[in-house]
């Protein structure tokens, strides 16, 4: 008689995103513990070497200027340290950017001295690591979605609901813990689809705001201030997501006199009023990613996918690709034009088409194949590497194909000397591009990234099924 009901409360169990916990920060297994440099070793050495959280809204910097909310607060310490220094044992500080869920375990292993994660970081059991004095006290999560869509409450409408989530978020041991609320009041559990790596806390709340991804949770201060960039996010603040945390700094447990001088910094640091003037300036306009499966645009794609496929086959390349590059050049517009030069849905300028044989660039079918074939010379003569995987070699083809191979070749170079990985674009080379020549390349494989990764969630409905055939006996 009781069947039913247990069987419902078996297939909840099995719902329950137990990728949430999969995801906590910081390595699945013990990591041994290196020699610990404490501020001695660090002044004799002249170097503080930083692990950042490669978010470019933890740390970033752009031709000069500080975007990353971290990026202030580490150079004042830097300063104080050197204001404190003596027999000139200046320091300066060098800066690694790691994966959130990676930063820690870089820390135990010794390829730091100190993280600055600029969010929230649970620091779990078993690492020889030990936090700062809180750097901000009482921070929430909140709920972010989109403004007019339906505002929530309460937990229990979430029910059901799915929330895209940046690999190491703070929000996904919140949401196993109200899913367990959920499954003693028989409702659905919150679904947490965990993104794309190559995505940060920053791209989510523009994928949000863009219509790809519908809910998100962030710490509320990275909401607020994302949200002066990004017009029509929504902060659902009214809906209790559990107790507000704190954001620290984190040492080797060991490092016990480069701990006290970071309380003691801590203590007096005061931030500037100006601190976000240059990320205004700068990321203002510039975030204008858009759904790229609205009713029209996924019409237009339908209609597209055929020359689009036929194209890539030939190149050895995924069709949808060439269709998010289609996207961001042209909105799928197959007679856009642009002055002069670029021209057609894959705003291929008439001397790229020549490079590769093509000619009559404003046919349709001979317009994409010149963009797939450029495309495919750019990947084969510079990016033809095994060392790089098939997400970076798009990534480096396609900030080739914006501001050309030879620049792309040289950032990768300056990568390698600063002891960035060279192999990939996304949060490492792309430092040495904001650095150089801004935020254009970035914002452009950023876009494009965003278009493909929309595309592939969709892939199943993009591509037609197979037609079986059917044979009489």
């Amino acid at each position: 008689m009781h069947r039913p009901s247990v069987l419902l409360l078996l297939c909840a169990a099995l719902l329950l995103p137990m990728t949430a916990v999969a995801r906590l920060p910081g390595p699945l297994q013990a990591v041994p513990a290196s020699k610990v440099r404490d501020l001695s070793d660090i002044r004799s050495s002249r170097v503080l070497r930083v692990l950042v959280n490669q978010s470019r809204n933890s740390s970033g910097e752009v031709q000069g200027q500080a975007i990353g909310v971290e990026y202030h607060r580490l150079r004042a310490f830097e300063q104080y340290l050197n204001g404190h220094a003596r027999d000139g044992q200046e320091v300066t500080l060098k800066i690694i950017p790691k994966a959130k869920d990676q930063l820690l375990g870089a820390l135990q292993r010794g390829e730091g001295d100190m993280v600055a994660p600029g969010e929230l970081l649970d620091l779990p059991s078993g690492y020889a690591v030990a936090s700062s004095e809180p750097i901000a006290s009482n921070v929430p999560l909140v709920l972010v979605g989109i403004k007019g869509q339906r505002r929530y409450t309460k937990v229990e409408q979430l029910s059901g609901k799915t929330l895209a989530l940046p690999t190491g978020s703070a929000a996904g041991e919140v949401v196993s813990q109200l899913n367990q609320k959920l499954a003693l009041h028989k409702l659905a559990p919150i679904n947490i689809e965990w993104v794309d790596p190559t995505l940060a806390v920053e791209d989510v709340l523009e994928m949000v705001q863009g219509g790809i991804f519908h809910l998100t949770i962030v710490e509320q201060p990275i909401a607020e201030r994302w949200g002066k960039i990004l017009p029509k996010l929504r902060l659902d603040r009214q809906l209790s997501l559990g107790e507000p945390g704190e954001e620290h700094w984190f040492v080797r447990r060991d490092a016990s006199m480069l701990r006290a001088s970071i309380d003691r910094f801590l203590t007096g640091y005061k931030r500037p009023s100006d601190e976000d003037a240059a990320f205004l300036r700068i990321y203002r306009r510039l975030y204008q990613v858009h759904n790229p499966l609205a009713k029209a645009d996924r019409q237009r794609l339908e209609k597209l996918r055929p020359t689009l496929q036929k194209h890539a086959d030939a190149q050895n390349m995924d069709w949808l690709n060439l269709a998010a590059l289609a996207f961001k050049e042209s909105r799928l517009q197959p007679n856009a034009r642009s002055g002069s030069g670029p021209t057609g849905l894959m705003q291929i300028t008439p001397s790229a088409a020549q490079r590769v044989g093509v000619s009559n660039i404003n046919n349709l079918d001979a317009n994409v194949q010149a963009g797939a074939k450029y495309l495919a010379m750019i990947r084969r003569k510079f990016f033809s590497s095994p060392k790089l995987n098939e997400r970076e070699r798009m990534a480096f083809t396609l900030a080739a194909y914006n501001i050309g191979p030879e620049r792309v070749q040289g950032m990768r170079a300056e990568a390698r000397r600063r002891g960035l990985n060279p192999n990939q674009w996304f949060f490492q080379v792309e430092r040495i591009a904001m650095e150089q020549v801004g935020m254009g390349a970035v914002s452009y494989v950023n876009s494009v990234n965003k278009y493909y990764l929309a595309f592939d969630r969709e892939r199943e409905s993009l591509e037609p099924r197979q037609q079986k055939v059917v044979t009489r006996k």
